[in-house]
């Protein structure tokens, strides 16, 4: 590793987590993070698993963990992009503990209630915080699973979600690599992250240590960094 992480270019103190928040949506994608008052949605819960069974019919495969792993997979992805640009780029580490809610039947993902953060400069480990705000909301709902997936497959899947994530950030604004590069290295050996897989390049190209069972659909390949693929 052996890189020190640099002050994010934004400034926590002149912005607020919700104009931080619009401001990331807008790079598009998975940057998105809406903030509703509705509190009829349906449960995180029960909308993976709604969401997990529609992966499976999309990719025609009984075999219900691979839906369940690349819905993970997705909504992994979902959490990490708005909380990581947010961090480096306007100094905040967003607050997920008000809780996370399905958008409007898609697979999208919305806040509950206002948007909130800390600024980076009151954290006395920014990294553990920001992998603290993504691992806690995955590790609830992985807790109501209703189909049995391997847990290191998990691991794996926050592991690429979060080095995709930050690669496409780093994509649309190659000037916060100076605070995304360590970041990412560092939360990629903290707790369950841990041994999950390698950044091979300058770039953020990344080799997993697990397979998110995309292949075993009926069309399905092998992802860029699948640990399956030959060297």
């Amino acid at each position: 590793m052996g890189e020190r992480a640099q002050q994010p270019t934004g400034s926590a103190s002149v912005i607020s987590a919700s104009d931080a928040l619009r401001d990331v949506a807008g790079l598009g994608g998975f940057f998105a993070l809406p903030t509703t008052a509705d509190a009829g949605a349906l449960s995180f819960p029960d909308g993976f698993a709604a969401r997990a069974r529609e992966v499976n019919r999309r990719y025609a495969t009984n075999e219900a963990r691979v839906g369940w792993s690349i819905a993970h997979l997705g909504l992994a992805a979902r959490l990490w992009s708005p909380v990581l640009a947010c961090t480096v780029i306007h100094g905040i580490v967003l607050d997920l503990s008000g809780g996370l809610e399905w958008a409007d039947g898609t697979s999208g993902i919305r806040l509950r209630g206002p948007a909130a953060g800390r600024p980076v400069g009151q954290l006395p480990d920014v990294g553990r915080a920001v992998y603290e705000q993504v691992s806690g909301p995955l590790a609830a709902l992985e807790d109501t699973f209703e189909v049995k997936v391997a847990m290191r497959l998990l691991d794996g899947n926050v592991a690429s979600a979060l080095v995709g994530s930050a690669a496409v950030l780093l994509r649309a604004r190659p000037e916060v690599r100076p605070a995304l590069m360590p970041l990412t290295h560092a939360l990629l050996t903290t707790g369950r992250l841990s041994g999950t897989g390698d950044v091979t390049g300058p770039d953020l190209t990344f080799r997993r240590r697990s397979c998110c069972l995309f292949y075993r659909a009926p069309g399905g390949g092998k992802c860029g960094d699948c640990c399956l693929l030959d060297d």
